[in-house]
């Protein structure tokens, strides 16, 4: 997949099949988006493509309600490509840009710079100064302009309508389960291995300390996760929180530590990802070294009965 900053640039295909919006997270809601761009660009021998605005725009906006994004730009991207975009265009969101309106955007940069013979907006978003440029005036100005437009409908799951700040409140909670099925997939975060204390070693059970680049870490406690190592999923758990049993009177900053369960080498310095499946259990202070070292071999054998599940093991390819 290709990615640009800014349309006014040459190397851009055309004619597009586009859609345009933030897509934190990428959920079912916004799968369906690009399915429905990429198999409309394919029948009419066009170029899927995707508008996404960097920074998010209530971050210029309405700071102060900014939400903390599931995704970090390059996982966004990523994950365009894996959905079948063939390109990206970013953006920059700032006051300048908030004051274009949305005809003109229209005109200028969905018709004459990416000569889109088709455009698809999820429900409910909208672009444009004083987010005028809704589904109505899109497919009002699309007959004067000359290409097709439609809104993509909604994805519910049970009755309740997915979006990135439901499932934003479920991870809060440590609901990673509903979480997943908002997501089509489980939540995961990548950071680089940096070096803690290294007292998971000396209790027989190293980790792997990650520093996530992602805003949105579930909440505290234990969880069965998917760790990304070498091309390859493998079971681990993972415990995210302030480790009060070797509190130190200061507050501690929450970590996510993570032990791969069958496996031993060295990870510092390493950029890796964890997928979190199932919550265990509330992290807690234990009264000393032994009863948190028993506690742990419990959770490693938990996790263990949770991937024996054959319906795991297939959908995550997990050795």
């Amino acid at each position: 997949m290709r990615l640009f900053h800014g349309t006014d640039n040459a190397a851009i295909a055309r004619p597009t099949v586009l859609t345009l919006g933030v897509f934190d997270g990428l959920h079912l809601g916004h799968q369906l988006i690009m399915r429905t761009v990429v198999e409309r660009a394919r029948a009419t021998r066009s170029v899927p493509t995707v508008i996404t605005f960097d920074p998010h725009p209530r971050a210029v906006l309405h700071p102060e309600s900014a939400p903390p994004l599931l995704q970090t730009f390059d996982q966004k991207i990523e994950a365009f490509g894996v959905l079948g975009v063939e390109q990206a265009i970013v953006i920059r969101f700032d006051e300048e840009f908030a004051r274009v309106r949305a005809e003109d955007f229209l005109r200028d940069v969905v018709r004459d710079r990416l000569q889109a013979r088709e455009v698809y907006l999820g429900r409910g978003f909208a672009f444009g100064q004083g987010r005028e440029g809704n589904i109505e005036l899109l497919r009002a100005a699309s007959g004067r302009l000359g290409f097709h437009a439609d809104e993509v409908a909604e994805v519910r799951l049970r009755g309740r309508r997915i979006s990135s700040s439901r499932i934003r409140e479920l991870l809060a909670a440590g609901r990673v389960n509903p979480a997943r099925r908002m997501l089509g997939r489980p939540y995961g975060v990548e950071g680089r291995v940096v070096r803690g204390d290294e007292r998971g070693r000396t209790l027989g059970f190293p980790t792997a300390n990650l520093h996530p680049q992602n805003r949105v870490i579930p909440r505290g406690g234990v969880y069965v996760t998917a760790t990304l190592i070498d091309g390859a999923w493998r079971r681990s758990v993972t415990n995210v929180g302030t480790r009060p049993t070797f509190a130190t009177g200061r507050e501690a900053a929450p970590s996510v530590e993570t032990y791969v369960m069958n496996w031993s080498g060295d990870l510092y310095g390493d950029v890796v990802r964890v997928r979190f499946l199932h919550r265990l259990r509330d992290e807690r202070k234990f009264a000393g070294v032994d009863d948190l070292k028993a506690q742990i071999d419990n959770d490693v054998a938990r996790a263990a009965r949770y991937f024996k599940h054959p319906g795991v093991r297939n959908s995550l390819a997990i050795i």
